[in-house]
């Protein structure tokens, strides 16, 4: 069950990844960002794109609990989504987002994956 929980996660992270590679401007669009600049789109691919592979690449390791990794891999990408869930509530005190989409429904992505990951990724 851990490694399925684990592989879940770990797809949605690569096709946000994948998605971000091939299709920076769309993927931040529904953030009304708009990315008209070259420098714009590396940032894009960078960070959504080639962190996001990464992420996918250490979660599948971990999956297969290959070199005993599992806890330290769920444990810091569960954080790590339970920051940008932060972030998320930081920004609702400051300026209050005024939709459910996408702000919302990517906190609650955020707070249920993290979670996952740690009810069900080895702990």
């Amino acid at each position: 069950m851990a490694a399925a929980v684990i592989a879940v996660v770990a797809v949605f992270f690569l096709g946000m990844s994948v998605y971000g590679l091939v299709a920076p401007a769309a993927l931040i669009r529904p953030f009304r960002i708009i990315a008209d600049s070259v420098e714009a789109r590396t940032e894009i691919r960078a960070v959504y794109g080639g962190y996001g592979v990464a992420v996918a690449g250490l979660l599948m390791v971990a999956a297969a609990d290959a070199g005993g990794i599992r806890r330290g891999v769920v444990t810091a990408v569960a954080v790590s989504l339970w920051g940008m869930a932060f972030g998320r509530l930081v920004a609702r005190a400051v300026e209050r987002p005024s939709a459910f989409y996408p702000s919302w429904l990517y906190f609650w992505v955020e707070i249920v994956g993290g979670g996952a990951l740690l009810a069900g990724g080895g702990w």
